[in-house]
């Protein structure tokens, strides 16, 4: 675990091994989630770099009655 601190701009500085593991890129935009008590960064990525990322994901599903066709 790697701990930071916040700046007085309330700025903070990913650790470098934590960008190399998730490929973060200078200029690149983050969504910050707030949940619970923890802060989230999520990368936003291009939709050509999302393309394909739910091959082999269970599509199936059980429609409500009132919603079938």
């Amino acid at each position: 675990m790697d701990i930071v601190k916040v700046s007085p701009k309330f700025q903070v500085v990913v650790p470098k091994k934590v960008r190399e593991a998730i490929g973060l890129r200078v200029g690149q935009r983050l969504c910050i989630v707030a949940v619970g008590d923890q802060l989230r960064l999520v990368p936003i990525r291009s939709p050509r770099r999302m393309r394909g990322f739910l091959k082999g994901m269970d599509s199936s599903f059980v429609r409500e009655p009132d919603r079938e066709l």
